[in-house]
């Protein structure tokens, strides 16, 4: 058996999901993208769909495999995300020609011209979350939140779900 290492604080602590950073992270995570979709339905983009746009907005053209790993997604949601995209004539995909079993995922050009709308959506949604705060204390939140990033990174690396472990 391993031995643990003591906690910051107390289990008891935690029981209370103000003091939990997963807790306040799921909440603004939610906050953010409630906000965001709010503006770019109008465009028939939902907030999913905007992580997945965003991007192929960076880069065009990669691989369904390295999409998902980007968006943070196991690949069966990437699969069903894409069968959603592509009815919305947001991306197509194609196989190599190379390697069959490789999936390339382009935008089309609707999405492409949604860009220069959409994008300043995400800017107003940031700044509104900002509210209050000084560039500096954001640059301070953008550092620590990195760091509880990294710091978690190796531990939910190949750490299974509940789908995975269910026979």
């Amino acid at each position: 058996m391993t031995k643990r290492k003591a906690a910051r604080q107390p289990a008891e602590y935690y029981r209370i999901p103000e003091n939990s950073l997963g807790y306040l992270s799921r909440v603004t995570f939610r906050s953010f993208s409630r906000a965001l979709e709010r503006r770019t339905l109008e465009y028939n983009v939902s907030a999913g769909q905007w992580r997945f746009l965003r991007q192929l907005w960076r880069e065009d053209g990669i691989t369904q495999r390295e999409l998902s790993t980007r968006v943070g997604m196991r690949e069966p949601t990437t699969v069903v995300a894409l069968k959603g995209l592509e009815a919305a004539d947001l991306v197509r995909r194609e196989k190599s020609k190379i390697d069959r079993r490789k999936i390339y995922i382009y935008l089309t050009d609707h999405a492409k011209a949604l860009e220069d709308t959409l994008a300043p959506m995400n800017a107003e949604v940031h700044d509104l979350a900002t509210k209050g705060l000084s560039d500096e204390e954001v640059e301070t939140l953008q550092a620590l939140l990195r760091r509880v990033i990294g710091n978690l990174a190796g531990e939910s690396q190949d750490t299974p779900v509940l789908s995975d472990l269910r026979v």
